[in-house]
């Protein structure tokens, strides 16, 4: 059982790390960002995958998919709710605790819809598929560093900060660096990126804050919801393989 339940993990990581890039490239290069909201739903697709693995052989219960989508539902409030002040929101750090508590897969699909449905109130555009893959890997990486071990509020901020500035702003620049230099070297990559410096720097500072705000209460609630309902729970899942 513990193969198979590698098995799965790495099913996930090749759909999210390697096909979900693939979506993107395939939107930028051949259908040059005309049909974001084609690729969008694609990459929705690519997640709905790796989520449906984490249930085995039985179909997810309703009150698993409806715990995801009020995840998400938050996320994409709380983003909404500081639409006033540029990057400082705390969608990331709600992806991320999310994540903690649900998973890596379930932390990559509350990440995607997040970018997903808030752009329905900021703008959809070719930016939406990078937002996406962005914001769910955050929340991917987080449910994999936590998957044996619960974090304690200093490595799930350290965790949010860094992931936030080195990985969303990154590739959100590289996105930048697509969209507005019609050559890609060194001097494009330079002033985009140091010039992203500033916002990306915010958005992390507000990750860290909102994590160190709302980590415990949050985790709590999700963890009580789980144990009242019997819903998804990775770690009971990796100590039942093990034993098997």
């Amino acid at each position: 059982m513990p193969g198979k339940f590698n098995r799965r993990l790495i099913f996930s990581a090749v759909m999210i790390l390697a096909v979900i890039p693939l979506t993107i490239a395939f939107g930028v290069t051949v259908l040059r960002n005309r049909q974001y909201y084609l690729i969008s739903v694609a990459i929705l697709a690519d997640t709905m995958l790796p989520f449906f693995c984490i249930f085995g052989g039985r179909k997810p219960k309703a009150r698993e998919i409806v715990l995801i989508c009020s995840l998400a539902a938050i996320a994409v409030v709380g983003r909404m709710a500081f639409f006033m002040l540029p990057e400082f929101k705390p969608s990331a750090a709600i992806v991320i605790i999310s994540a903690v508590c649900l998973g890596p897969e379930s932390g990559f699909l509350v990440g995607a819809l997040t970018g997903f449905v808030s752009n329905f109130f900021f703008g959809q555009g070719p930016w939406t598929p990078w937002q996406m893959f962005s914001f769910g890997l955050v929340g991917f990486l987080a449910g994999l560093l936590y998957r044996k071990k619960k974090p304690d509020k200093f490595s799930v901020c350290l965790y949010g900060g860094l992931s936030v500035f080195l990985i969303y702003g990154g590739l959100m620049n590289f996105y930048s660096v697509l969209m507005s230099s019609s050559v890609i070297n060194k001097q494009a990559l330079a002033a985009i990126y140091l010039s992203g410096i500033p916002f990306d720097l915010v958005h992390a500072g507000s990750t860290v804050l909102f994590l160190f705000l709302i980590e415990k209460p949050m985790t709590e609630k999700i963890m009580r919801i789980k144990v009242k309902y019997g819903l998804i729970n990775e770690k009971e899942l990796l100590s039942e393989n093990s034993s098997d």
